[in-house]
């Protein structure tokens, strides 16, 4: 008798008729079967432990799986897996769950490349009500990840592999020092040691959507060590990307789980998110064997990858206070609200628009007797609450460079190529513009960023630093700071 065969004689809890194998993962594998006693088909994955598991350890995990079915019946979104029913036998443990026959989102970028910024954000707002509805019952799914994401035809989406959710009430399953989930898709703090938490899930959330509008990992790297070292010390760099959703992946990836917007806030950005998209690309379904996928990106040959430039050391974006989400964001053909338009953006050093741009930062200080412009060298940087002025310098932001490279008396990490600097100065400079550490007067502001060319950003003495800076779009006076200390 083959083995195929034995297989498909297998009746799990006498019940549950196995058919063929249709998944395969690191913690089981997963059976396409029929349920003889309601006639419908079901999905069963069946938990494979890794071998060498303490006993105590297996405990937990079987213990969290049976949990499972007592959550099954306190998750109701249609964007999650239903699980039906939690069976152990002969020493085997099966979870029962609705069956979606969809490919994954793993599948669909492989395939066909990255997806639209309007269609990711169409998955995001799905993604997002799942976990908001999880996360109210108590449930943190510990592995969001593109392989648990599947999309059918019609765009829907469901979130998957709930069987290793942890309760966040459950005091008896934290003592297991074993990481459950995928290292690629797993926030710093989960591999700092800290049990999972809402923003855990939501960090994944932003790994994952990085990789939908992307075409590949953020963190993807060689081996696994290295991948967990990027999560720990990198800084994902979108190139495909920009306005609201990008502003919203830059947030999700904040490495301070504090500093991540909340899924009701992520929710309130999707929404301007999808409407700047629709207004920019199709959203029409991304699966469909009888038409042409719609996303506007180009698949890299398989073994390489789109330049992903990790911005290393104290890169200060994402300012995400309650205040920041539900404001008005912008790209550069659109105003902003709160009277703020973006430019065009300018470089400075050695080749670029502003030769000389030699400005030291600091918040509520940093002002100009001229408004930035092509070919403008800056002479004169003024105390913003001492003297009138053109122009503000609201925000820094310091890409930095490598420590190794440092050392080694490289300049680091290559120019940033098709535009991917300028684009994220753009995002960068609008996100914190709109937020409310920003104060908005009656007058109507041009926002521009001001980037390092490229001379500049590898010269001996490497500049690479992004600038922000506001001016009247009238031409008049600014006096004060739109960004005042705190402490005064």
């Amino acid at each position: 008798m083959s083995q195929e065969y034995a297989q498909q004689q297998r009746v799990v809890n006498g019940r549950y008729h196995i058919v063929r194998e249709i998944g395969r993962g690191g913690m089981g594998v997963v059976w396409l079967a029929e349920d003889r006693t309601l006639g419908r088909k079901v999905a069963i994955k069946e938990l494979h432990l890794p071998d060498g598991i303490d006993p105590q350890e297996r405990h937990i995990f079987e213990e969290r799986v049976l949990r499972e079915a007592r959550t099954a019946g306190r998750l109701n979104d249609p964007a999650i897996v239903t699980v039906y029913d939690v069976v152990q036998e002969h020493g085997n443990t099966f979870i029962v769950m609705e069956l979606i026959e969809a490919p994954t989102l793993t599948d669909i970028v492989r395939q066909q490349g990255a997806l639209t910024e309007a269609y990711t954000a169409q998955v995001a707002v799905q993604l997002v009500s799942a976990l908001e509805t999880a996360h109210r019952a108590g449930i943190v799914h510990r592995d969001v990840k593109p392989s648990n994401v599947m999309i059918d035809a019609n765009g829907r989406v469901k979130l998957t592999d709930f069987g290793i959710a942890q309760s966040t009430d459950d005091p008896r399953l934290t003592t297991s020092g074993t990481l459950i989930g995928s290292p690629t898709y797993m926030s710093p703090e989960r591999l700092q040691g800290h049990e999972a938490v809402p923003a855990s899930d939501l960090w994944s959330l932003g790994a994952t959507l990085f990789f939908a509008v992307e075409g590949y990992g953020a963190y993807d790297r060689q081996t696994t060590a290295a991948s967990i070292q990027a999560i720990m010390n990198e800084v994902a760099f979108l190139t495909r990307c920009r306005g609201p959703l990008a502003s919203l992946i830059m947030g999700l990836l904040n490495s301070n789980p504090d500093g991540r917007p909340t899924a009701p806030q992520v929710r309130a950005l999707l929404g301007q998110a999808t409407q700047v998209a629709m207004n920019t690309g199709p959203t029409a379904p991304v699966w469909s064997p009888q038409a042409q996928p719609p996303s506007t990106r180009t698949q890299q040959p398989k073994g390489r990858r789109p330049l992903a430039i990790a911005l290393v050391a104290v890169l200060a974006v994402v300012m995400l206070t309650a205040g920041w989400f539900g404001r008005g964001l912008f790209t550069s053909s659109a105003a902003a609200g709160d009277k703020g338009t973006l430019q065009p953006t300018l470089t400075y050093g050695v080749g670029g628009n502003i030769p000389v741009f030699e400005v030291y930062f600091n918040a509520g200080q940093t002002c100009l007797a001229t408004p930035p412009a092509d070919k403008v060298q800056y002479d004169e940087v003024l105390d913003c609450t001492k003297k009138d002025h053109a122009a503000e310098v609201f925000m820094e932001f310091k890409t930095g460079m490598k420590t190794a490279d440092k050392e080694k008396g490289k300049p680091g990490t290559g120019y940033p190529a098709d535009g991917a600097l300028q684009r994220f100065a753009e995002s960068s400079c609008a996100m914190f513009y709109a937020s409310d550490e920003v104060v908005k007067g009656d007058k109507a502001m041009n926002v521009t960023a001001v980037i390092p060319s490229p001379d500049a950003w590898v010269a001996k003495s490497p500049q690479r630093s992004i600038y922000c800076i506001a001016s009247p779009q009238d031409g008049g006076a600014m006096s004060g700071s739109i960004v005042p200390d705190e402490n005064s």
